[in-house]
């Protein structure tokens, strides 16, 4: 049996709850969790938030792990493998879209927490493809967060080739935009966060913050007409949406890859004025997963993490839930 913590109802706090494991089908791997980070989006499955939620809702999707069985065709891990494993646990593998390796996109995924039980367990499996090898000398107590959280965010860099010419702005500081700060700046970008907690503007600068703008202050906000090249939003609140695009530049782009669950209010003579773009991003795909990973490594980048054990899950949750995790909390067995 294996030994998880599970909602049994839309946002009830998790109780002990034990279930048969399944027989692993010959592309699969399992692993035994050794952390799991929480994420919004865990509240959101616990809460039913998307009407998607199953119940025994088992979430957790940021796992730290090692390989204990694999399946008989699976030729990409060993027993002993330190691995990772994020918001997807599988794909068709047959698509266009994994042939090319652009998994993320393919329209068959399994979800590590809709699909199946999720790493708020001793043990979750999942398809070696979407099982993510750790790099040897990544520091992987904490680095639960990288495999939603990080990728979330590291993934616009791939996409749309930013680099250090670019002038970045990130809207929100939490579990996604502390992160965002690190990678854009250890790029070599300029790197301005907007926050509407001034608590942390010591530890922004710290990451390495060039400025800090109140998100809130439209008078301050107003003074940046045409200065960013791309702003990243990982807030899941409604903001002046055109006010910042009126911050862009030509050509520039305001990305999404907060979960606002309003209609994005933004003004068709804002985006014609200077061919500017907005779009959207969840995850991404294994390719580059493993690139970030990298990453992570030669800069030494790691999220900023609060540790509970997996007992005192719902003292985790309520302090997230009370917005006082101050930016990633990370569960341990």
């Amino acid at each position: 049996m294996i030994k998880s913590y599970a909602a049994m109802r839309p946002k009830a706090a998790l109780e002990e709850y034990l279930y048969e494991e399944k027989p692993l089908t010959s592309n699969e791997v399992r692993i035994k969790v050794h952390s799991c980070g929480i994420c919004h989006s865990d509240l959101s499955a616990i809460d039913n938030d998307w009407g998607k939620s199953n119940y025994p809702m088992v979430a957790g999707h940021e796992v730290i792990g090692e390989v204990i069985e694999i399946g008989s065709a699976v030729s990409l891990h060993a027993i002993g493998d330190k691995v990772g494993l994020g918001w997807h646990s599988g794909y068709c593998n047959a698509c266009e879209y994994c042939n090319r390796g652009d998994h993320n996109f393919c329209s068959k995924t399994n979800k590590t927490v809709y699909s199946q039980f999720g790493g708020f367990a001793e043990q979750v499996s999942a398809n070696e493809v979407s099982v993510i090898p750790l790099p040897k000398d990544l520091k992987s107590r904490d680095a639960g967060p990288l495999l939603c959280g990080g990728i979330t965010v590291f993934t616009p860099i791939v996409e749309f080739d930013i680099n250090r010419k670019h002038k970045v702005g990130v809207i929100g500081i939490g579990g996604l935009g502390h992160l965002a700060v690190k990678f854009y700046k250890s790029l070599g970008c300029h790197v301005t966060a907007f926050t509407s907690s001034k608590d942390k503007n010591d530890s922004l600068i710290d990451m390495g913050a060039d400025k800090i703008i109140s998100s809130i202050d439209k008078s301050e906000i107003k003074k940046y007409v045409s200065t960013f090249d791309f702003i990243i939003s990982t807030v899941n609140v409604k903001l002046d949406w055109n006010l910042y695009l009126s911050i862009i530049k030509p050509r520039g782009r305001l990305h999404f890859v907060g979960a606002v669950l309003e209609n994005i209010d933004a003004s068709v003579f804002s985006l014609m004025g200077g061919r500017r773009s907005i779009s959207g991003s969840p995850v991404g795909s294994p390719k580059n997963i493993k690139k970030m990973l990298d990453f992570c490594v030669e800069h030494n980048i790691y999220p900023d993490t609060e540790s509970f054990q997996f007992d005192k899950i719902n003292d985790a949750i309520k302090k997230l839930r009370d917005n006082k995790i101050r930016f990633r909390a990370v569960l341990s067995w």
